[in-house]
């Protein structure tokens, strides 16, 4: 199954994050499908930037976000996009 995730990026403490779509056996760091975005939590506030038509995309082909980036795309309204339809 496909996943909406996190992958971790950026020195020893010091994280970054890129939203990717990956299978869900794939390590965290591991093979992913497509990038999708990224998100900083050490800027204040933090950067979340998500390419919202890739998204859609993913999620409509089946895609399950995990709970970070689905709690990202409700901040950001994509989640309630994929509601209406």
């Amino acid at each position: 199954m496909l996943r909406l995730r996190l992958r971790r990026v950026g020195a020893r403490h010091q994280p970054s994050y890129r939203v990717v779509v990956a299978d869900s056996r794939a390590a965290r760091d591991g093979a992913f499908v497509d990038q999708i975005g990224h998100y900083n939590p050490r800027t204040d506030p933090p950067t979340i930037q998500i390419d919202e038509e890739k998204a859609l995309k993913w999620i409509r082909l089946g895609a399950q976000p995990s709970d970070a980036v689905a709690h990202m795309l409700k901040k950001l309204g994509t989640l309630d996009k994929v509601d209406d339809e």
